[in-house]
């Protein structure tokens, strides 16, 4: 039998984890693509990141990172902190040095980029998180995140990107390929960090990449790890 103190105890947790449920909502897989323009095994990736990017459950993204630039060609888009992030997540995943083409996803599994079978049973799961918003007004884009309970604090990762691009490669291990590449990350920032109280930070438009087309918005424990919340938007023309 529980006695008065505890049981008003067990109370009050029973209505925070009320209060969790009521503030979590469904939220998009977040799948990281590290590839390579400069890598012979990335293009059937980079396909199959094109269609996941059609799924309306999970916003796909893709980092190109800079190590193969002095193999014979250079990354038109490889950005320095797409390498960084992806040496992070090898730390955290136990993996013993990075690689492409490798999918992460929801920053706690991995998958080499084309093992379709293995990626969509990662996804077949539900994807729950706090919900985050991007609202545009003028000149400035805004980012909010709701309050909520029960839920692991993280950062919050401002991210634009390209949805599609063709690129003639002239050199390297694809010379003389058209490659064709979806939603191709251009910047990163993390704006600050959400404590599970209402959270709003404001963006200049003109700080984002002139070619950048959308933003996503992840909320991800430090570490990378775990995200706890995802939304994606395109930027008004």
């Amino acid at each position: 039998m529980f006695r008065p103190q505890t049981l008003s105890r067990y109370a009050a947790a029973l209505m925070l984890a009320a209060g969790a449920v009521a503030h979590a909502g469904a939220r998009p897989a977040v799948v990281e693509l590290y590839t390579s323009q400069g890598c012979s095994s990335c293009p059937p990736a980079d396909a199959l990141l094109g269609e996941l990017a059609k799924r309306a459950d999970v916003l796909a993204l893709a980092f190109h990172v800079d190590y193969w630039d002095d193999l014979g060609w250079r990354d038109r888009f490889a950005l320095p902190q797409a390498t960084e992030r992806q040496s992070q997540y090898a730390q955290r995943l136990m993996i013993a040095s990075p690689y492409t083409p490798q999918m992460v996803i929801d920053g706690t599994k991995e998958a080499v980029g084309n093992e379709r079978e293995r990626i969509y049973r990662l996804l077949a799961v539900p994807h729950v998180g706090v919900p985050v918003h991007v609202e545009f007004q003028g000149a400035e884009l805004t980012v909010r995140v709701e309050p909520a309970t029960g839920m692991a604090a993280g950062d919050v990762v401002l991210i634009s990107y390209l949805p599609s691009a063709v690129t003639a490669i002239g050199r390297g291990e694809n010379a003389g390929r058209e490659l064709r590449e979806f939603n191709i990350v251009r910047s990163l920032k993390t704006l600050g960090t959400w404590q599970g109280a209402a959270a709003e930070w404001r963006v200049a438009r003109k700080s984002l990449p002139a070619d950048a087309e959308y933003v996503a918005v992840l909320v991800q424990q430090s570490g990378p790890r775990a995200i706890v919340g995802a939304v994606s938007a395109a930027l008004p023309r």
